[in-house]
């Protein structure tokens, strides 16, 4: 009982806080530089005018999404789709290439598990003072730097949620609401829940979000081989490992490079030792390549015992990074990207739908005519306000009538007109007949929507 009860624990061991080492190097300045680029975009663009209006916003109540000068509308989501297509080869492509780099510099766990650390750096201090005051028992000093943590961590994180609202209502009257506590209840729900979700894993589960909850690592090895560029230790030239003084030869003590000094697992933000080969927990930092390099230079050694390297490389054959999967999701990005770029840039500016009236598929009024109720709605999608000129055409005689009789619809609006059309009797034989429908801006009648519907003329 005893046995069983001592393996459950074992195998149910309590989590233990991992505290990363702080590192210097090449790497180090490469991550800071792109988590702190990363969260200034995050925390500013919303902040940015354009046109007399917030620059990247994604209005859902009126269904309209600008970025900077583009407009897009539910009819343009095949877009938004469009993009994470791209998005999702891009990163494949990436990580076939560079390996899980997306998760060490711009995954947003680890950018905002940066961040919430060098707080965590600025209350509590350097790696060994942290885990000192962690095991010391509370006191006045661990209380407030403690409570000051606290403190700046949820400032942050309230920000963030805010920063998030910010995108979907425009964040100068989000922040005017705020400070007059008039925030709508729906503001105030995601403003709490981004907040707590930042602080929850920025701020308490860090690393294991990677470790457990990430579903990348766990299918990322399918998009490695042997030429993928991944953080390798060089067991060739490191083992055996041990402890030496510094500036002695490795072959005068009969050992390699590695002095077992476990820099390289106190600074790995998810407590991996690299040594043992590629783990499913690296997030591709690079923290124990900066670490490992700074002992080598110390000791007189060369750097490079830790480096981006591939399996390849390693055994001593040649890698490639031109192969069969990385020209084929570069082939497929590439001419994605460069359809995106056309479709979007030939976008119609002006779209038309037509949708007839139910209730009544034809009336036959008193000179003999007979007559559809259509209700057509006219979508501009520039900028700017916009007279349109409506016509039909696919039947002879016919005739048009719209309310209101001078169409004009507003920059990034759509308005609705009751469209009245009427053939005589004998335009057609009794049945469904083809009818087109155009719409043109007054000022510039080569660009036209045209929409097909249907017209019903009844049995004599």
């Amino acid at each position: 009982m005893n046995k069983t009860a001592a393996d459950a624990g074992a195998l149910y061991a309590k989590h233990e806080k991992i505290h990363a080492r702080e590192v210097q190097g090449t790497y180090s300045k490469l991550r800071k530089t792109a988590a702190w680029t990363l969260l200034g975009i995050y925390y500013f663009l919303p902040w940015i005018q354009w046109g007399g209006r917030q620059a990247v916003l994604f209005d859902l109540p009126a269904r309209k999404f600008h970025i900077f000068g583009l407009t897009l509308f539910p009819q343009d989501f095949f877009f938004l789709s469009w993009l994470l297509i791209m998005a999702a080869l891009l990163l494949f492509l990436s990580t076939s290439i560079a390996g899980r780099v997306w998760c060490g510099y711009a995954c947003p766990q680890t950018v905002w598990t940066e961040a919430f650390v060098w707080l965590e750096r600025i209350t509590e201090g350097t790696y060994s003072k942290r885990k000192k005051l962690d095991k010391a028992p509370w006191n006045t000093e661990k209380f407030l730097r403690k409570g000051a943590k606290r403190f700046l961590w949820f400032f942050f994180a309230a920000w963030t949620g805010f920063t998030f609202v910010g995108y979907f209502t425009p964040i100068q009257e989000l922040g005017a609401r705020l400070v007059t506590f008039d925030l709508g209840p729906w503001e105030t729900f995601w403003v709490c829940f981004y907040g707590l979700a930042t602080y929850g894993n920025a701020g308490h589960m860090r690393e294991q979000v990677c470790k457990y909850m990430c579903p990348y690592a766990r299918f990322q090895s399918a998009m490695f081989d042997r030429n993928t560029l991944i953080v390798s230790y060089d067991e060739k030239r490191g083992e055996p490992r041990g402890s030496r003084k510094r500036k002695v030869k490795s072959a005068d003590v009969g050992l390699g490079d590695c002095i077992d000094c476990n820099i390289c697992v106190q600074v790995c933000p998810t407590g991996i030792d690299i040594r043992k080969g590629l783990q499913y927990e690296c997030i591709t930092c690079a923290a124990c390549i900066d670490a490992c390099n700074d002992v080598m230079d110390k000791m007189g050694y060369d750097p490079g015992l830790i480096k981006y390297t591939t399996q390849n490389a390693l055994d001593g054959e040649p890698a490639r990074v031109l192969r069969p999967r990385t020209i084929i999701y570069s082939t497929i990005l590439a001419g994605l990207f460069g359809a995106f770029l056309v479709s979007l840039a030939n976008r119609a500016p002006l779209t038309i739908d037509v949708i007839r009236d139910r209730n009544a598929l034809y009336r036959e009024t008193v000179d003999g005519r007979i007559e559809t109720v259509y209700t057509v709605k006219l979508l501009n999608k520039t900028e700017s306000s916009r007279r349109l000129s409506l016509s039909v055409d696919g039947l002879p005689g016919i005739t048009l009538q719209t309310d209101p009789t001078d169409i004009e619809v507003a920059g990034g609006s759509v308005a609705s007109v009751v469209a009245r059309v009427s053939v005589p009797r004998d335009a057609a034989g009794p049945g469904g007949h083809d009818l087109a429908f155009s719409a043109s801006p007054l000022d510039n009648p080569d660009i036209t929507a045209v929409r097909d519907t249907r017209f019903i003329i009844p049995l004599r």
